[in-house]
């Protein structure tokens, strides 16, 4: 037993601060130097910061080796097949040219299967037959395994069965689209790829370039077009196609001894979503993932283990979900591989959406998804009687009050008044965590007193996810938390926009980042590399943060997102999406601050449901979606919403939107207007719609 398991594994999690603080420590014989505050750490890692779990786990390799000998037959990760799809069509109104026009929509429902299955010895197995199942294609060591494809157990299984054999993999967003992929294929001479069975007309027209690429492995959980197949053969006869399954059963048949990686050996090669410019490779080896394993396991490990169940939805592809699966493995819980189009009851037909079906005790989420998950709820109470409405709200103020007071009583609550949200998330909910971007504190109490504590955690692509990680019993929802074992973490003057470390009550500047899940240099960039690495290892993160009283780290900036206003003086566009995206018609917003005008504007995608109510209260008639977003009488009261969150969120005078936009489309990874991690592409949003923010500015 590691000593971060412990005794709290069974103790009901509550959103307070239950632990005594400081909760992180300066770093012992850091020296002071101007212009910068003394490093911190976390008070566990006093002697040394933290790089391995247990003395035999120094790569992901051993990672899975250790695990499957660990929990051997107990369940280690969980799909469910698609049955059929369900098609639906609906008339719409649309505004085409000017005109009014009625469209077809479709709708697609997905009928699912229950969950099935597979032990972590069977998960092992399944690893090294792929692993030799690359040996027997003609695959090496040190040759790359490209992975385009969405969040599966087989992702996983690709990226274990390559470092198997000393494999680096790359990852590309499976929503990166044609110029990313190429990038990222071309500057890796990856040699291999897996990619889920609809991206392959996206290869096809890749392949030109990528010339070293030799063999196409298909994820068989999807089903493929056979003409697709055609096609790729055709046109490139040196390639060898296989499914992930038939390479299984090769490997079955033709078995190699695994190559073992060593620590300092690549584990892979990531691309960040790149909202700006062409994606950068992040190179991390073995031992940066070990290392973040290892200092999140610190934080996290006594809360969870074995019996709990992760649902896994977000892009492996992203930093934050690789790290958090490995550690999974290695925390011996049961993963259940969901799909973000597949979460809730609402767009699944004849089952049970994959939160309710898989009941997971233990939910990561992005901003957007914790948005829906409290606007759902809120529509839901708002539905109900006046009696219900009463009690709910008033449920929500007694267990606040309860909370901050240490006091008993909110287990009453529970099971009387929230019970039925906590069923429709399946039941099973103990801790919620929400990584990807800054959160709307209103949101983070009403998830963290509804259903569950909702934690923050904090990190980059270049630190292996590593920045904040809030421990449970630190609960609040006033800072990011400490930071995991692994880093530390010191803040640096940012002059130009007042930021310093001697600045009081709390001291400020720009986020800088050491420890050994820290990456060395980006891949083949060593313009990038030298502006964002300092002596001694510091990665410059470019977030600005402030340290409050307790030794936790607080996000207050984006040195990109600062924006100097006519009047002089500079807003945090993200600061003022967080607390705007909390008005209940709010799906999704992006604001936008012109230099050379006084106050920002923000242009949204509303929410529909609270959009239509919104309409019947000020007497616009009932219409489309399409219609609403341009009705000037609604416009104004929307803007009067979230001029009002605004306010109510303690929005200063010049960070009050002066206009507001509507989308009629959701912003997706494929119309570009969002990355694949979810974050806004500006650039892309203020492009689509420069004709109706000069018309929100002229008015």
């Amino acid at each position: 037993m590691s000593w971060a398991e412990s005794k709290f594994k069974n103790v009901t999690l509550q959103p307070r601060m239950s632990a005594k603080g400081p909760y992180s420590i300066e770093t012992p014989g850091a020296e002071p130097v101007e212009g910068e505050t003394i490093p911190r750490r976390l008070p566990q890692s006093k002697d040394g910061l933290i790089s391995k779990p247990v003395d035999n786990i120094s790569t992901v390799y051993e990672l899975v080796r250790v695990s499957a000998q660990k929990y051997g037959n107990a369940k280690a990760l969980g799909s469910r097949r698609l049955v059929r799809t369900h098609q639906e069509t609906k008339k719409v109104k649309k505004i085409i040219d000017g005109q009014e026009q009625q469209v077809d929509k479709n709708w697609t429902f997905f009928e699912l299967s229950p969950y099935e299955y597979i032990t972590y010895h069977e998960y092992e197995t399944l690893v090294l037959n792929i692993g030799s199942g690359l040996r027997k294609l003609g695959m090496q060591k040190d040759d790359r395994v490209h992975i385009f494809a969405a969040t599966s157990q087989h992702w996983l299984a690709m990226s274990h069965a390559a470092a198997s054999q000393s494999m680096p993999i790359v990852t590309a967003y499976d929503t990166l689209g044609e110029e990313g992929l190429r990038h990222s294929m071309v500057a890796t001479g990856a040699k291999a790829i897996f990619l889920d069975p609809h991206l392959l007309p996206t290869l096809g027209n890749v392949l030109k370039d990528a010339t070293e690429v030799r063999y196409v492995i298909w994820n068989s959980q999807n089903q493929v077009k056979e003409d697709h197949i055609s096609a790729l053969k055709q046109n490139f006869p040196q390639l060898t196609i296989v499914s992930f399954k038939d390479l299984e059963k090769l490997g079955k048949e033709n078995p190699s001894d695994p190559v073992p990686p060593q620590p300092e050996d690549l584990c892979c090669i990531m691309y960040t979503s790149g909202s700006t410019g062409t994606p950068k490779g992040v190179p991390l080896k073995h031992r940066n993932v070990i290392a973040a394993v290892a200092g999140v396991s610190v934080v996290v490990q006594p809360y969870i283990g074995p019996g709990d169940g992760l649902l896994t939805y977000l892009p492996l592809a992203h930093i934050l979900e690789f790290v958090f699966e490995n550690a999974s493995l290695y925390w011996g819980t049961t993963m259940g591989y969901g799909n973000p189009k597949t979460l809730s009851d609402q767009s699944v037909r004849n089952c049970a959406g994959d939160i309710r079906e898989f009941k997971p005790s233990v939910l990561v989420g992005v901003p957007a998804v914790w948005e829906n998950v409290k606007k759902g709820i809120s529509a839901k109470v708002a539905a109900g009687s006046a009696v219900v409405q009463n009690m709910f709200w008033g449920a929500m103020w007694a267990k606040q009050t309860l909370m901050s007071a240490g006091l008993p009583g909110s287990g009453l609550l529970d099971a009387v008044v929230f019970k039925k949200i906590k069923e429709a998330t399946g039941g099973k909910l103990k801790l919620c965590m929400n990584g990807g971007g800054p959160i709307a504190r209103d949101t983070q109490r009403f998830i963290s007193m509804a259903i569950a504590p909702m934690i923050s955690g904090y990190g980059l692509t270049e630190t292996t996810a590593m920045g904040c990680l809030m421990n449970p019993m630190e609960w609040t929802s006033e800072s990011l938390g400490a930071m995991p074992a692994c880093i530390d973490v010191k803040l640096v003057d940012f002059p130009d926009a007042g930021y310093f470390a001697t600045n009081k009550p709390n001291p400020q500047g720009e986020v800088w980042i050491r420890g050994p899940s820290v990456l060395e240099e980006y891949y083949k960039n060593e313009k990038e590399t030298a502006e964002a690495i300092a002596p001694g290892g510091w990665f410059k993160t470019g977030d600005i943060g402030e340290w409050d009283q307790h030794g936790h780290l607080k996000l207050i900036d984006r040195k990109k997102n600062l924006v100097k206003t006519l009047n002089g003086e500079y807003i945090a566009l993200e600061k003022l999406e967080s607390i705007y995206r909390s008005a209940a018609v709010v799906a999704n917003i992006c604001v936008y601050a012109d230099q050379s005008k006084a106050k920002p504007i923000a242009i949204i995608v509303p929410a529909e449901p609270a959009l239509k109510k919104l309409a019947a209260a000020t007497g616009v008639p009932d219409a489309s979606l399409e219609e609403l977003v341009h009705n000037k009488k609604l416009q104004s009261a929307v803007l009067k919403e979230l001029q009002n969150a605004g306010r109510s969120g303690g929005l200063s005078g010049i960070e009050i939107i002066d206009g507001v936009v509507m989308s009629d489309e959701e912003w997706t990874p494929q119309n570009n207007l969002v990355t694949a991690a979810q974050k806004l592409n500006r650039k892309g949003i203020l492009n689509k719609y420069k004709k109706e923010v000069d018309v929100a500015y002229g008015s």
